[in-house]
């Protein structure tokens, strides 16, 4: 199988780049390569699906975007990273469990390798330390392929998650890497090691490419 091709989009906001990745995944054929996007966000809440208004506490100055993941309201900010898998999940053969374990199980492999005891929980979908929530996770399947993705807490701002219930729980705790880690890595290398924990946990191999996957 062909390697995934990685992007790394920088800070970009966030609706343009939703945009593409739904034009992606509906233009996608037999010979669309898979792709990962690392990127990190300007301040925005996104409400999945499931979202409940009434999880929006106080959103302020922070734009709201209704979105087509799965779930409920999280929040994207600098100091973020978020990989956004876009797969062809049928040639893959990986159903949208798999790729959710994967995801958790690849952010639980980068913060072991920082000293960071991590975990993913049955009930509610993402990776904690204790009981607090470090990444948040939701995926979209359609036409056969993935988008959207998983987010994690490197050393942003964590108060404007204040501003919600995260994923629709009330009260959620949020932590970050570098209030955890002894020597936290930079955002642009804690982003390489996720695609290569991804990469590793679907036994796949990567290609950097510079190609830009989002016009600017």
């Amino acid at each position: 199988m062909e390697p995934i091709q990685v992007h790394r989009l920088g800070r970009r906001p966030y609706e343009p780049v939703w945009q593409a990745m739904r034009e992606l995944t509906d233009q996608r054929d037999a010979e669309t390569p898979d792709q990962l996007w690392l990127v990190e966000h300007d301040p925005v809440f996104t409400q999945g699906r499931a979202g409940k208004p009434e999880h929006l506490l106080m959103p302020g100055d922070i734009p709201v975007v209704a979105t087509d993941r799965g779930g409920q309201v999280t929040y994207h900010g600098p100091g973020q990273v978020v990989a956004y898998p876009l797969l062809d999940v049928r040639r893959a053969g990986i159903g949208v469990r798999e790729l959710v374990n994967c995801l958790e199980r690849a952010v639980i492999a980068l913060l072991a390798e920082l000293g960071i005891e991590a975990r993913a929980r049955p009930d509610a979908p993402g990776v904690y330390v204790g009981e607090a929530k470090i990444a948040s996770l939701g995926l979209r399947i359609r036409h056969g392929g993935s988008f959207h993705g998983v987010a994690l807490n490197v050393d942003g701002d964590l108060s404007p998650f204040q501003r919600i219930n995260p994923c629709g729980y009330a009260g959620m705790a949020m932590t970050r890497v570098a209030d955890l880690a002894a020597s936290p890595p930079d955002m642009a290398t804690t982003a390489t090691r996720l695609a290569e924990c991804l990469a590793h946990e679907l036994g796949r191999e990567l290609c950097f490419v510079e190609t830009p996957a989002v016009s600017a």
